[in-house]
């Protein structure tokens, strides 16, 4: 059996063509049961993501074409449809695929941990589909212990390479216990949606959203159980906030220097991390110069993500030195496999022999033989009849000179130099 790795993804296809192959989640059971009906596809699972479809198949023989024609027939593609952004990876290449996909190398961000959750999704509704067989099953199961082992001995998801999560990074750094103080939240775009998000998985213990719509601000708030006020209550809430956020898309700015000052009176002066990442920005520059005010914008962050992306580049290449180790040791059990049927052919064969001796040996005890010299008998007996066979080939092989069949049986027999 061979493996196969098939897909499409960012880095080979834009998004007109990504979501044209995209499987959505009703659809996966049908695909994966359809696809095992093709002749030579033993089992498979599918992932679909918004930067990825991708098959891993485990195959009777590699027939590339007949997947794609699978995938063409299935979407209503034609051939010049997909075929020029389609990669395959069979065998070998296929491990460390996805190996590399499970630990966020093959990522549009670097590290990321979402992957993991999705490859984990596509193997649970594999097994749900009853597609998934004995070697993509090991597969997968290797691939999250490696994806686990490479978020535990490298760095790859602890350095920020986004916005929203350099801006946490940051009140993390400051305030190193989130769950006793409050942020404030101005927006409900994607990257305050981020922000929120990250905030929650880091157990801030209260967040405030602020927002033009406040349909938009419940919405996002009733999520990550937060309050939500309009942008005009902002100065009521102000004084509440350790840490500020804000992103809109508002030409003016949100907040000034006298509205801030007047929180910082109600607060005792006590010190407000303020992160504007607005374009235009959203805090009046001169908020920056209040003492008890910590204020970054934009390009602040941009420092930062430019920062965690060298460390995760750097912590990459241990990954892939990880994934490298590993890729060699599941290719190791896939040829052991190969082994299997010889080794239960050897050990049938040895129980035959020993099944005919011993009764032989039953037969000679019940006739009266003394049983010690049925036991010599029987120890003698199948001793040489297990190492006949093995006795001739040599022999064989010696008046041939195929000296890799000696080196092979003292291999089998751990036979040492010095027991020749």
């Amino acid at each position: 059996m061979s493996l196969l790795a098939f897909g499409i993804n960012h880095k080979t296809a834009p998004v007109e063509i990504r979501e044209r192959v995209a499987f959505q989640p009703g659809q996966i059971a049908h695909a994966l049961k359809d696809l095992v009906a093709q002749p030579a596809v033993n089992e498979a699972a599918i992932i679909s993501t918004c930067n990825r479809t991708e098959l891993y198949c485990g195959l009777e023989r590699n027939d590339l074409n007949m997947i794609i024609n699978w995938m063409r027939e299935y979407h209503k593609l034609g051939e010049r449809d997909i075929q020029p952004y389609i990669y395959a990876h069979p065998d070998h290449d296929a491990v460390r695929h996805v190996l590399r996909v499970a630990s966020g190398l093959d990522s549009m961000v670097l590290g990321e941990p979402q992957i993991l959750g999705q490859m984990k999704d596509a193997y649970f509704a594999a097994n749900q589909a009853g597609t998934l067989g004995g070697l993509l099953d090991r597969l997968f199961q290797h691939t999250f212990a490696v994806a686990k082992q490479v978020r535990t001995d490298t760095q790859i998801g602890a350095s920020p390479v986004s916005v929203a999560f350099a801006a946490v990074s940051l009140a993390k750094q400051i305030f190193s216990d989130l769950s006793n103080h409050t942020a404030l939240l101005i927006g409900a775009g994607e990257t305050i949606e981020l922000a929120a998000r990250h905030l929650h998985e880091s157990g801030i213990g209260r967040m405030i959203i602020a927002n033009r719509t406040i349909e938009r601000a419940h919405n996002l708030a009733s999520e990550f159980n937060a309050y939500a006020i309009s942008l005009p209550d902002i100065p009521g809430h102000l004084a509440e906030a350790d840490i500020v956020i804000s992103s809109t898309a508002s030409p003016l700015p949100i907040l000034g220097k006298g509205s801030v000052e007047s929180a910082l009176k109600i607060r005792k002066h006590k010190p407000i991390l303020m992160i504007d990442i607005a374009v235009p920005r959203d805090i009046e520059s001169e908020v920056g110069d209040l003492d008890d005010v910590y204020l970054y914008t934009v390009d602040d962050m941009q420092e930062i993500i430019q920062e965690g992306l060298r460390s995760r580049q750097e912590a990459a290449e241990q990954a892939e030195e990880i994934i490298d180790t590993q890729v060699s040791h599941f290719m190791n059990w896939l040829r052991s496999l190969g082994a299997v049927s010889t080794i239960c052919a050897v050990r049938q064969k040895a129980q035959s022999s020993c099944d005919a001796e011993l009764n032989r040996a039953l037969a000679l005890l019940a006739s009266g033989k003394q049983p010690e010299e049925v036991l010599k008998l029987f120890a003698h007996r199948l001793t040489n009849k297990l190492i006949h066979t093995p006795s001739v080939q040599l022999k064989q092989a010696g008046y041939e000179g195929r000296n890799e069949i000696f080196d092979a049986a003292r291999a089998i027999f751990d036979i040492k130099d010095s027991e020749l």
